[in-house]
């Protein structure tokens, strides 16, 4: 068919159209591909325990800035808002001290796009529901008064005692037999060398209601007026929950542990804000003598030193700092060396110590009886065995036993920079004995008590001799409380001799 001006105008038209296709084609592949904006996090999803937790997350991105949203009171974020690049986040939750477990959505959003969320879980309170809070007024912390470190304070503690079997007597404080604690008691005791001392506290038995766990007023002023003799005396103090029935220290199970951690934090929660107002000189210790014999024990034991510490920190004030001590297990050194590997976790540093007691060899220091496992020995150490009196000469845990045990304590935690209190230690009178078996054995005694200062000193350790008031037959006291005056001179020498 023979081609018109038409056809040929139409066929110059497609191609200058296709041509156009592969110019645009080619202009197309010249330019470069929008960007994606990037912007995520290392986790969507956060579960806490209810005990105060600071978490880390980091958030990437490619974005020029982002913002990390928070609507609960209860989680402090170090930053909320960044640029490009990785960024690491601390979220912090405090503690929840309620009985359910509370939920929180963070957002994570940019102007650029890509926005995600990041769950937050915390487990319901420690309590469980057993027991009210009990701090219901924490105020900000309070240095004041509280510069000295663990370690530095463990260098102002010379020499101390027990106010044994008196303000942890079952019953009252004068039911085992020892006068109310005065003002002239604690003047005499400063008076004679101790620069500190322990007091042994029951709570359990001196609630307002056990329901709740509330203790009474009346017992925590006392006990703070107790604490006051001491300190109006320069005296450092150490204030614990003692035998207390058993309820903690008997009890170091799985069965028993959220009921135990729930009276722990009622009890400190208590006993931290009544005596808030003290100085460094005061102390507290979390527990006496926790019977502990393996390592799922000691895991428990050390929930309980951890609700301690917590609930200590939590009311704030000078207690923000004051320094804590937490027991080894059964408070012995060689349980202590092979259970305590790790403590407890306090938020503030150097201001822990480890507690132990030393009443070794038993058969000398404290066994009133023979025993099918041993006898009683009446003689200790070096040049005081009797050559007549030979079966109680003692067999084991002399002077290099007693240099190994120290050692032990040294090596584990006082070269670590966290003192060690050596609780209680003493060894009792035997004086229905007579004649020169008296004499050896009180002088054998004294060479003890001696010995154990000494050793303790030079291994930082830091000695408190336990008195419990009886000036009788097996008895430990120094001081006859009835008048305040010293009862046991020999002893009394003994122990300052060895700080010399």
């Amino acid at each position: 068919m023979k081609k018109t001006i038409k056809d040929y105008l139409l066929s110059f038209a497609l191609c200058f159209a296709f041509l156009g296709v592969l110019a645009c084609s080619s202009d197309k592949e010249d330019t470069p591909p929008v960007s994606i904006k990037t912007l995520g996090a290392s986790t969507n999803k956060i579960d806490l325990e209810s005990k105060e937790t600071t978490v880390e997350i980091t958030i990437t991105s490619n974005a020029t800035n982002w913002t990390l949203s928070n609507q609960a009171s209860w989680i402090k974020l170090s930053q909320a808002v960044g640029t490009s690049g990785s960024t690491i986040v601390k979220i912090t939750a405090s503690e929840n001290v309620d009985t359910a477990v509370r939920n929180a959505v963070l957002k994570l959003t940019s102007t650029e796009g890509n926005a995600s969320e990041i769950t937050v879980s915390q487990a319901a309170g420690v309590a469980a529901g057993l027991y009210p809070s009990y701090n219901t007024n924490p105020i900000a912390a309070d240095a004041s008064g509280m510069a000295s470190s663990a370690v530095e304070l463990a260098s102002k503690i010379k020499l101390g005692w027990n106010i044994g079997n008196t303000l942890e007597a079952t019953g009252g404080e004068t039911a085992w037999g020892n006068p109310k604690v005065t003002k002239a008691l604690i003047d005499a005791v400063k008076a004679n060398g101790f620069n500190a001392i322990r007091i042994p506290c029951s709570w359990n038995q001196n609630l307002e209601n056990a329901a709740t766990a509330k203790i009474k007023t009346e017992w925590l002023n006392r006990v703070k007026e107790v604490v006051q003799y001491c300190v109006d005396n320069d005296m450092y103090v150490v204030v614990n929950i003692h035998w207390d029935g058993g309820w903690l220290e008997n009890n170091i199970t799985e069965a028993k542990k959220v009921e135990n951690n729930a009276k722990q934090k009622a009890f400190w929660e208590q006993i931290a804000t009544h005596l808030r107002g003290f100085d460094e000189h005061l102390l507290f210790a979390s527990a006496n003598e926790p019977a502990v014999e393996d390592a799922a024990q000691m895991a428990v034991l050390t929930s309980y030193h951890q609700t301690f510490i917590d609930a200590v920190r939590s009311t704030g004030g000078k207690n923000a700092s004051r320094v804590l001590v937490v027991q080894g297990p059964t408070t012995d050194i060689e349980k202590t060396n092979k259970l305590m590997t790790t403590l407890p976790v306090d938020k503030v540093t150097g201001r822990m110590m480890v507690e132990v007691h030393y009443y070794s060899p038993w058969n000398f220091a404290g066994l009133t009886k023979d025993e099918t496992w041993g006898k009683m020995f009446y003689y200790w150490g070096n040049g005081f065995h009797s050559t007549t009196d030979t079966e109680r000469n003692a067999t084991w845990g002399e002077e290099a036993d007693l240099e190994k045990n120290f050692k032990l304590m040294k090596t584990q935690f006082v070269d670590k920079g966290i003192p060690v209190l050596l609780g209680e230690f003493g060894a009792i009178r035997r004086t229905t004995l007579t004649g020169d078996a008296l004499t050896l054995h009180l002088n054998s005694r004294a060479y003890y008590l001696k010995t154990v200062v000494k050793t303790a000193k030079a291994n930082g350790l830091l000695p408190f001799y336990w008195d419990e008031g009886s000036i009788g037959n097996n008895g430990f006291g120094i001081f006859k409380r009835s008048d305040n005056s010293v009862f046991d001179t020999q002893a009394l020498n003994a122990l300052k001799e060895g700080l010399q």
